[in-house]
């Protein structure tokens, strides 16, 4: 029996994707307040999820519900191992670990994928769909924001190995929507989408600390300048 899975989990999230839209790392991500510190600490983070996932579901080929999802064209590993020399340089794995939100987030994907592989399905939408359907955006959006040219740096939202993005999508909803599952595990795969924003809010959350920083220290050099400048001002008056 096969169910309408794409679109269960798109309507069973959107509540969560909202929340996660209204976290302040990616609210100011999204107005173009990107901060190249908090930026690549993501780009760390989100190594160790991709890694977790990457493993588990290249494990899992011949796995009735998590092979046919396990599209490698989406792997996302390899470009994060780019961004992360260009951010870090060639001993970046020297200089990087997870934060506590992302070794919760790849412990679940770890945990579930001896005790139900069929939930990775859920972190597989959530994280892989979410990257093909906004990457471009995002990637523009941190060019602007972080003053970078071209793709380096920012590999992460490049599919090389996707012509068309659109028929791919197609393709992968038509994948999960001919999963031999019923309802009841259709249920448990929402629920474990969910979670997977969660997990990924937390890990925003975790960011804001640094961007709010960021932003505190450019407003006070700014308001400095200011000071220095009325002063200036006043002396010559």
């Amino acid at each position: 029996m096969s169910v309408a899975l794409a679109a269960q989990i798109r309507e069973g999230t959107k509540k969560s994707h909202t929340m996660a839209e209204n976290t302040g790392f990616v609210s100011c991500f999204l107005k173009g307040v990107v901060d190249k510190a908090s930026y690549r600490k993501l780009v760390a983070d989100l190594y160790f999820v991709y890694t977790a996932m990457e493993e588990e579901i290249g494990k899992l080929g011949d796995h009735p519900v998590v092979g046919p999802i396990g599209m490698e064209e989406l792997n996302r590993r390899e470009t994060l191992e780019q961004d992360l020399t260009y951010y870090y340089g060639a001993n970046w794995r020297d200089q990087i670990e997870p934060s506590p939100s992302a070794v919760e987030y790849v412990e679940r994907i770890h945990a579930i994928a001896k005790e139900s592989p069929e939930l990775l399905v859920g972190h597989h939408y959530t994280r892989y769909m979410g990257d093909l359907s906004g990457g471009q955006i995002l990637k523009n959006i941190a060019q602007k924001a972080m003053n970078m040219d071209g793709d380096d740096g920012l590999r992460f939202y490049v599919f090389d190995e996707i012509d068309d993005e659109k028929a791919f999508k197609t393709n992968y909803r038509s994948a999960m929507d001919a999963l031999p599952i019923d309802q009841a595990t259709a249920d448990r795969i929402v629920e474990e989408a969910n979670h997977a924003f969660h997990l990924n809010m937390n890990m925003f959350k975790e960011l804001e600390g640094n961007l709010v920083a960021a932003i505190g220290k450019v407003l006070f050099g700014f308001l400095t300048r200011r000071q220095r400048a009325g002063s200036t001002e006043a002396a010559t008056a």
